[in-house]
């Protein structure tokens, strides 16, 4: 199993990025797909969850609203649009699959 993500970075506070996870070695388009944050000193959170049919099964209550979770299951790819963001967003980003993680992706918010 391997999960790649990219697209982090710095961005102004009200900016936006968009997150992408490509995963291999596995049938990407029967497991549900996920993203989980860990900010400094703290543990990790998960953020969003997305059905193998690309249905959101859960957002964390901070993101409602804010980040978006979808997935093309042609390209093997799950993505966290992010827009309106806010300091405490900052945090290394992580894409999973039945309980495999990937090496994560920082973004940072900050003026």
């Amino acid at each position: 199993v391997q999960l790649v993500e990219s697209g982090g970075g710095l961005v102004q506070p009200g900016g936006s990025l968009r997150l992408t996870c490509v995963g291999s070695g596995f049938a990407f388009s029967w497991l549900p797909m996920s993203w989980a944050r860990q900010a400094p000193g703290k543990e990790r959170e998960l953020v969003a969850t997305i059905s193998n049919i690309g249905d959101t099964l859960y957002q964390e209550d901070s993101v409602k609203g804010r980040f978006t979770i979808s997935r093309d299951n042609v390209k093997n790819t799950v993505y966290l649009q992010m827009n309106s963001l806010k300091p405490e967003d900052t945090a290394v980003y992580y894409c999973g699959a039945g309980g495999n993680w990937g090496q994560g992706t920082q973004v940072t918010v900050s003026s």
